[in-house]
């Protein structure tokens, strides 16, 4: 299968650099911007090198990949504690809590509710969007690996009752949001936009775009648990 490499990297270095710069507000000073996008665009080409229609899809296929080089990139820098993620629960829940109480999601108010220091709480949210950013899916589903674990796996039917059941939960959980969170996440899910064109769409800032976001999967997230 011939594929136009050159018009592929044209169309596909805005997203690279978009999914780049989200990143860049949870990535410490020595993690160039640049060399996520180069390790993005390397990827990229590898993946049309070894693309087989018979993975699917070309977009998926290659989007899956380009993620997986930035997340091996920032792996091997080894720059966020290996603790962070037993404190990401207290911090979503935190933000929930905040988020329905009307006030203001900031640090210090998260780190006053959950015991943490606001450095702390700085590396989890940082950690958070992420995940979010380049394992969405791990981030949804990582609390239910016990209960994956439980359900017997000796036939093909049930697998798919287990993939049946976590797809209606996130719907449900979706159908739960308030309409400002399902369109903030219609637009950065489905239309793939930039949350600085998100933020220029509803007229607020790039950051509260993302604590909608980070506020909309925690509460995903912890509505799947209580189905499943």
């Amino acid at each position: 299968m011939y594929i136009d490499k050159e018009r592929v990297v044209r169309e596909y270095l805005p997203i690279i650099k978009r999914i780049a710069l989200d990143l860049k507000q949870g990535l410490p000073p020595n993690v160039e911007v640049d060399d996520l996008i180069q390790e993005g665009v390397l990827a990229l080409l590898s993946s049309l090198e070894r693309y087989d229609p018979k993975k699917g899809a070309l977009h998926n296929y290659v989007m899956i990949r380009i993620k997986g080089a930035m997340l091996d990139y920032l792996r091997k820098l080894d720059w966020l504690p290996r603790n962070l993620r037993r404190h990401m629960k207290d911090v979503e829940e935190a933000m929930i809590e905040i988020e329905n109480e009307g006030l203001n999601i900031t640090d210090e108010e998260i780190a006053k509710r959950t015991n943490l220091d606001v450095k702390t709480v700085k590396s989890v949210r940082n950690e958070m969007v992420r995940k979010q950013v380049l394992m969405l899916d791990s981030y949804l589903f990582e609390t239910d690996e016990a209960y994956l674990e439980s359900v017997p796996s000796d036939s093909n039917t049930e697998d798919e009752i287990i993939k049946e059941e976590l797809i209606n939960a996130v719907k449900e959980a979706i159908n739960n949001l308030k309409d400002r969170e399902k369109l903030v996440l219609s637009l950065r899910f489905e239309k793939e936009l930039s949350l600085k064109e998100i933020g220029e769409i509803l007229g607020v800032s790039e950051s509260r775009v993302s604590q909608i976001i980070s506020v909309s999967l925690a509460k995903i997230r912890k509505q799947i648990e209580e189905m499943i």
